[in-house]
């Protein structure tokens, strides 16, 4: 079993079930900034690959244009984290976007919810406020709390190029 193997289920299960994750972009002028999104990741066995319902229109386009990376960091109060750094990608085409409706709404809880609820898309996946964002990790972090509190628990980590 390699590394990824071992940690992407393991990291889907624990996203999963934070379901809300800090997500950081680099803006224009060079520095940090961070929002509350909610991705859905899938793991194939081979890729993990995660998706997020988001606007084009906001500022992380520009972010996004600039430099295509993000930092994905899910945190519970248990303590448990778990971190995705990614290579994001716009999918603005027509087929993906319905792709990425779809996987939302057909979705298990809590991670699964209607994308209409969201008042600028109540025009559906084609609305102009509905894009998506694509993520190709490079690099998982996942620590269960207890290894921070109890000294016992797992801290996994994964890169691509390792």
């Amino acid at each position: 079993m390699t590394e990824l193997q071992e940690i992407a289920p393991a990291f889907v299960a624990m996203a999963h079930r934070i379901v809300w994750a800090t997500v950081g972009t680099v803006g224009p002028d060079g520095r940090p900034r961070t929002r509350i999104l909610h991705p859905y990741w899938e793991w194939d066995g081979t890729t993990l690959t995660g998706v997020i319902a988001t606007s084009p229109l906001s500022p992380k386009r520009r972010d996004l244009d600039r430099t295509p990376y993000v930092s994905v960091n899910y945190w519970a109060p248990d303590q448990d984290t778990c971190r995705a750094d990614c290579r994001a990608e716009w999918i603005l085409d027509e087929a993906g976007r319905q792709e990425v409706w779809t996987t939302f709404a057909e979705a298990p809880e809590p991670v699964g919810y209607d994308p209409a609820i969201i008042p600028v898309w109540k025009d559906g996946p084609l609305s102009p406020a509905f894009g998506c964002l694509r993520l190709a990790p490079f690099a998982l972090r996942l620590m269960d709390g207890s290894l921070m509190l109890t000294g016992e628990g797992r801290l996994l980590t994964w890169r691509a190029d390792a």
